[in-house]
Formats: C-alpha cells, sequence, structure tokens
C-alpha cells in the first residue's frame, strides 16, 4: 500500500511497526549530516525504528576520512554490522574502514545516486530501506563481495582517472548546487570541463598487461553499472560484477565534441554500449592494471564519486571477496 504522506519522517512514524523484542546484534549506523536527503528528524526516526530489532549505536560524521576511522574502531570492537547512513562518498569511506575484517557493511540511501544502495537490492526510498533492514534481523545472510583498490584507496563500484574525476571535483565543491540542480548540475558540469579537453587533455597511458593504450580518461569499475542519471543506470563497462573477481573498464582515446552525442547515446542507452564506440578501447577480466601520466601532469582521480587527489600513476588491482556485506 503507498502512503499519502510525501514527508519521509512523517511516513517512517506511519509505516514502521517497532518490535518489542530487541536482538541481540550490535548496529552501528554511521550518518552523514551533511548528504543530500540526510536531516536531523530523519537520522532520529531511523534509529528509533532500527532499535526495534538491533543494539543500535549512532554516529555522525565531522570530517572527511572520519567514517573509515570509525568503521576500523568497529571491526575492532566486534559490532556485528556497520550501516552507512549517506551517500557512496559514505559508503565508500564505511567500505575502507571494513575491508579485510568480518564485520559486514549495509547502507541506508541519504545521496544523490546510491548506486551501491541499488547495487545490493536495498531500496532507495528511505522507509523501505529501514523497513528492508530490519526484515534482515530475520533473515541474516553476510556475504562476501570484492572491492576494486586504486593506490592506497578501496572502491566499492568505480574509479576514475581523467575527465569524470574532474567533474567529481568541481561538483563536489558547489554542495549547494549540487543538492539543487543534481543530476543536471553534473551534465552541465561534464559539458564544461569536456570542452576543456578538447583543447587541453591530460595524456596518459593505461598498461593492460602487455598491452599499452593512450588516451586522455580511464573508468575502472568492480561492478556495473558506473552510476546512474536518476532511475536511469548508466553503463561503461561491458563486464564487471561484485563477486567476478577482476575489474572492467574503458580508455577513453581522445575527446571531440563530434563523439561526445554518440558516446553518452550508448551510456544511457538500453541497448548501446560506450564499449562500441571507435573512441572507446574496452577491456574486461581485468585482475591488475595501471595509469600513468605522459606528460608529467598529476591525474585527477575520484572513487565511488568521491575526489580524492592527483598523482603521476595509478595502479589498480582487484581483492577478491575482500568485503562482507548483508542485504
Amino acid at each position: 500500500m503507498t502512503s499519502s504522506l510525501s514527508d519521509p519522517g512523517e511516513r517512517l512514524e506511519a509505516r514502521l511497526q517497532i518490535g518489542a523484542d530487541a536482538s541481540p546484534r550490535r548496529l552501528l549506523i554511521i550518518v552523514n549530516p551533511y548528504a543530500t536527503t540526510v536531516s536531523d528528524r530523519l537520522r532520529n526516526l531511523v534509529v528509533y525504528a532500527l532499535r526495534g530489532r538491533f543494539r543500535v549505536s549512532a554516529v555522525d560524521t565531522e570530517r572527511r576520512g572520519h567514517a573509515t576511522e570509525i568503521c576500523r574502531q568497529a571491526a575492532r570492537e566486534g559490532y556485528d554490522l556497520v550501516v552507512a547512513f549517506g551517500g557512496d562518498g559514505t559508503v565508500n569511506e564505511a567500505a575502507n574502514g571494513l575491508v579485510g575484517s568480518s564485520t559486514p557493511l549495509s547502507c541506508l540511501p541519504g545521496g544523490r545516486a546510491n548506486v551501491f544502495c541499488r547495487m545490493l537490492g536495498i531500496p532507495t526510498d528511505i522507509v523501505d530501506a529501514t523497513e528492508h533492514l530490519l526484515a534482515l534481523s530475520d533473515d541474516w545472510r553476510p556475504r562476501r563481495v570484492d572491492v576494486g583498490q586504486v593506490n592506497d584507496r578501496c572502491f566499492v563500484f568505480s574509479a576514475g582517472v581523467g575527465l569524470d574525476a574532474e567533474v567529481v571535483e568541481v561538483v563536489d565543491a558547489h554542495p549547494r548546487r549540487k543538492a539543487r540542480f543534481g543530476h543536471w548540475y553534473y551534465v552541465l558540469v561534464a559539458a564544461r570541463t569536456f570542452a576543456g579537453y578538447v583543447l587541453r587533455a591530460p595524456r596518459l597511458e593505461a598498461v593492460l598487461g602487455a598491452e599499452r593504450v593512450r588516451g586522455v580518461t580511464a573508468i575502472v569499475q568492480n561492478a556495473t553499472p558506473y552510476t546512474y542519471f536518476g532511475e536511469r543506470p548508466v553503463q561503461m563497462a561491458a563486464q564487471a560484477s561484485l563477486d567476478g573477481g577482476d575489474l572492467g573498464g574503458i580508455v577513453l582515446r581522445r575527446a571531440n565534441p563530434l563523439d561526445a552525442p554518440g558516446i553518452a547515446w550508448r551510456a544511457l542507452s538500453a541497448r548501446g554500449r560506450p564499449a562500441g564506440h571507435r573512441r572507446i578501447h574496452s577491456f574486461s577480466a581485468c585482475r591488475q592494471l595501471t595509469v600513468r601520466s605522459l606528460d608529467q601532469r598529476p591525474l585527477p582521480v575520484q572513487v565511488d564519486g568521491d575526489y580524492i587527489g592527483a598523482v603521476p600513476e595509478a595502479r589498480f588491482i582487484v581483492r577478491p571477496r575482500a568485503l562482507t556485506v548483508v542485504s
């Protein structure tokens, strides 16, 4: 039954049934208070609801990297589950703190795209997602999934070197515009950045075993899709899955304005794939690769939609079954 209430907080109050008996499982919820759809009222309601089935502790993140520190401590203290309540950046930081441990990660949607939530089959509506999480206490099935790693930073679904990382850097520098205009702001920034690459793109080389591919941007995926444009998945890598044991991706050979519409159509189309475009070199079944600068310009890098800086060389590997999740 669909509620007529539009406010998520009101819907949580109206729909969530709080059980009387608490599970012995200890749950730590990590909340990014600056995420797109997170508010104090919603946070409190979600925590209250989860206490119907779990012993819940809640911590707000205070700075970049804070979620990673919290998760490392949670793993040491033996929490049964850590839930990241925020966007994909919060999920990424949480995953980096839990990789290699036996403490499972789950998530609640608090961002714009919520890519990892969707990959795990968690609803993107906060009320439905909270109910889903409550139901897991009676259907507890932890499983292990792969993560990718670039240099010393892990990613759960995608990383990029070049154009997409520059787009993320600009968007993250203007959080109010990001919150107000959503994916359309990404489109505007991407168009401007692409125009700059037409004139002066960084030159890079992707080393794929014995193969060397030159280009201007590389995207590496541990899972698919690459992201979402509203409700529509954006496809880049031909093959990538959370339990495949390898990486997939593409290298954009050059930035040509005549090619942009075709590549964009393939990325958003249910039929086409960017891998089939003449300016795209695709790869799959890859366990490791290196992307290095050819013109001494540091290369911008993003992981799971979070800009992490610029480097002269980005080394990618896959870490099979390195992260435990509950979904």
